[in-house]
């Protein structure tokens, strides 16, 4: 029997998983399951839901009793990607996350401030992308398993200060990476080894470009290295070039915002849903609820590639900016 959900149940179920912490997640299920009519159709949704939260509960108490043992380097991926700041000391990275996101790392005048890393998120096209402090790459002393949380990220942003030896400030960095054997993705099939190498999508970021005379700076950097990389010049003083760099991190995670449109109903386009590139109608209906990704039989689609409303099955290849219309 359909579900028929009510446009409210769609709303809510963007907020509870716009949700950060596992209280807010609850708070936001309660309200789900409040939204949800009681009929025979929507029995199995209610009890999912209802087993989500107590098994959210149940984590909470867990937490509560090993959160002591945690590392720090272990963040729990948020929104839609996780980006590490890397860079020598004092590049700006406590800065950085300041000024783009909601984090307040300790911000010094002094190397070393940053000792474990600070997760933060950056609001851009109405999503959220998980941007995180890290302590500076000292060869002299680092520790494992801060790179082992490069290794994880979905983008490294490398960030260096224009003002101060910036060609010296990336050799270095790169020569760190590659030690440990990251090999930014720019950087694919330049190196051939036998042993295990980890290729991570990376965006170079130069820091305190604040003035015309520096961008001149920042364009002799960029003729010195290889022009495969994709680099951008900020000032955060005068928080210049904000929206480019932006552009670059969601283009970087090969993401897409993808619509829902209940029948009957329109679009809301602040609430994207967010897909790999080449994720499918089948893969958006798992985002939706496990229920629709089961009963999928086809999509209505608005946008590239097809007519409006135009009837497509599972596999459908999915494009930036779609609109679907599910049907179970």
């Amino acid at each position: 029997m359909p579900a028929n959900l009510p446009p409210e149940y769609f709303s809510v179920e963007k907020e509870y998983r716009d949700a950060r912490t596992v209280s807010e997640k609850i708070a936001m299920l309660e309200k789900l399951i409040g939204t949800i009519p009681k009929h025979k159709g929507t029995d199995h949704l209610r009890a999912d839901l209802r087993r989500k939260m107590s098994k959210l509960k149940s984590a909470a108490q867990s937490k509560k009793k090993i959160s002591k043992q945690e590392s720090a380097f272990h963040i729990e991926k948020e929104g839609s990607g996780q980006v590490a700041v890397i860079g020598l000391a004092n590049v700006g990275k406590s800065t950085f996350l300041n000024a783009l996101t909601n984090a307040t790392p300790e911000v010094a005048g002094f190397p070393f401030s940053t000792w474990v890393p600070t997760p933060g998120m950056l609001e851009m096209k109405n999503i959220q992308v998980q941007l995180i402090d890290t302590p500076p790459l000292n060869r002299d002393y680092l520790e494992p398993e801060l790179m082992d949380l490069i290794r994880r990220v979905d983008l490294i942003l490398i960030l260096l200060d224009i003002q101060t030896r910036p060609i010296k400030q990336y050799d270095d960095t790169i020569k760190v990476l590659l030690e440990h054997k990251i090999v930014p993705e720019t950087l694919r099939g330049e190196y051939s080894t036998d042993e295990v190498i980890t290729y991570v999508p990376t965006l170079i970021v130069v820091n305190k470009d604040d003035d015309q005379t520096l961008d001149d700076e920042f364009n002799a950097f960029k003729a010195l290295i290889s022009d495969k990389w994709d680099c951008v010049s900020v000032s955060l003083k005068y928080e210049r070039n904000f929206e480019q760099l932006k552009d670059l991190i969601y283009n970087k995670l090969q993401i897409i915002r993808v619509y829902s449109k209940p029948p009957g109903e329109e679009p809301d386009y602040t609430a994207p849903f967010v897909l790999q590139k080449g994720g499918t109608v089948e893969e958006f209906a798992g985002k939706i609820h496990q229920d629709f990704y089961k009963n999928l039989k086809s999509a209505r689609v608005w946008g590239e590639g097809v007519y409006d409303g135009q009837m497509v099955g599972r596999d459908h290849v999915l494009h930036e900016g779609d609109v679907i219309e599910l049907k179970t």
